[in-house]
């Protein structure tokens, strides 16, 4: 059963998460991931939660089991460690969907 998360997160650094989108765009792909929708926001009327946020997008898997071997992937984590981390403040995963 695939697999699609609903994610909102605060970047702070948009050159280096597109350097992180770029890296680990293909590791994602290797997975069966994607990328659904994704918007920049520039106003939030409601949030369950105190931080800003300025991103919006989906996340995709083929399966529960691939989305935990992208998320534990020792290259994927390499890449998430020297972008990710310096680029994007707080993340919330808004809902998940199974289809």
């Amino acid at each position: 059963m695939a697999i699609e998360n609903l994610m909102a997160m605060h970047i702070t650094d948009d050159s280096s998460y597109n350097t992180y989108r770029k890296k680990m765009l293909p590791i994602l792909e290797k997975y069966g991931g994607g990328f659904g929708y994704d918007f920049k926001i520039a106003e939030v009327l409601k949030s369950e939660v105190s931080h800003p946020i300025n991103r919006v997008f989906t996340i995709y898997f083929k399966d529960e089991d691939a989305m935990n071997r992208f998320f534990s992937d020792e290259e994927y984590i390499s890449v998430k460690k020297a972008h990710f981390e310096k680029a994007v403040s707080s993340v919330v995963e808004i809902a998940r969907y199974k289809t």
